[in-house]
């Protein structure tokens, strides 16, 4: 039998994270979503990047990938 009453401590720690996590996933598919115009790769590569990668894809499109000087199209 496994003893369960070992990860009732982390959660504090990681229940913080996943919300963070979760909020960030939304915003990034929300703005992919609505934005016409991506800095450096297209839509398509934005989008496996941001559902691919967790957070280090969802800081480098909500970083990198949202600006519109030197946009390219879809």
């Amino acid at each position: 039998m496994s003893d369960f009453s070992g990860w009732q401590q982390w959660l504090p720690i990681f229940l913080p994270l996943l919300i963070i996590e979760l909020v960030l996933l939304a915003l990034a598919l929300w703005d992919w979503v609505h934005r016409q115009r991506f800095r450096y790769l297209n839509r398509c590569v934005w989008l496996a990047i941001i559902v691919l990668v967790n957070t280090l894809g969802l800081l480098a499109y909500l970083l990198l990938g949202r600006g519109e000087e030197e946009a390219v199209d879809k």
